[in-house]
């Protein structure tokens, strides 16, 4: 870890505090105490608004609080404003209909963001037997129509996370998917995502299911050895 990350690290430690949330039920990201996710970041007039599309693995479930989920230490490394309505449970179209409140496209479009992450993609894996169709017509239309809204962000769409050793068939359909559905819409792609906690069970949470703090902090590693390449 560098100093910058260590200084960073600290300092939002500091200024947030812990929070717990309802799983949503019906996924295999469920069942942990994570941090909340609100806007969080810097909030200097006229700062980089940076919106998560994502599940819990972006939400930060499995974190000891909001600070050391991945999604908020790069956003405070960059001095990004950090939009993150990510939720648990969801997919493009796992546990769609029930998310309470307006969509994840909606929040992410009302956000206004600079920039837009998309990470989704994990949960559907668990209703590709008898919904693969609507997976794949669901990640087109998300991203076309995200990218209709905001034609002025800019769009880096990530390889969906995985989390185990074993890996179905279906996750490298979805990868598929996303990766045509971002070349579509002329977005930057990350590729290798769903490896990136490959071989260090030391890296879970308790449930077995989630990154804990060290594994988020070696998701932000990657991200951000991903970002440099994309000149961010």
């Amino acid at each position: 870890m560098t100093l910058r990350r260590r200084i960073v690290l600290l300092t939002v430690i500091g200024a947030l505090c812990v929070g717990t949330i309802a799983i949503v039920a019906g996924a295999s990201v469920a069942g942990s105490t994570v941090a909340g996710s609100t806007v969080a970041g810097s909030t200097v007039a006229g700062s980089t608004v940076v919106a998560f599309y994502g599940d819990s693995y972006t939400r930060g479930t499995g974190a000891s609080n909001r600070a050391a989920r991945w999604s908020t230490i790069v956003s405070a490394e960059h001095d990004w404003t950090e939009v993150n309505p990510s939720t648990n449970g969801l997919g493009f179209v796992n546990n769609r209909a029930n998310l309470p409140g307006p969509d994840l496209v909606d929040r992410v479009i009302g956000a206004k963001p600079d920039i837009v992450f998309s990470t989704m993609g994990l949960n559907d894996n668990f209703v590709m037997r008898d919904r693969a169709d609507d997976v794949r017509a669901a990640i087109e239309r998300d991203f076309t129509e995200m990218k209709r809204a905001l034609p002025d962000a800019r769009f880096i769409i990530v390889e969906p996370f995985w989390y185990t050793d074993d890996r179905p068939e279906s996750v490298e359909r979805i990868i598929g998917w996303v990766r045509d559905a971002a070349a579509a819409i002329d977005a930057d792609y990350i590729p290798g995502a769903s490896h990136w906690l490959d071989g260090h069970p030391e890296w879970m949470a308790a449930d077995n299911l989630h990154p804990n703090d060290v594994g988020y902090a070696e998701i932000a590693n990657r991200m951000d050895a991903e970002l440099a390449k994309l000149g961010l």
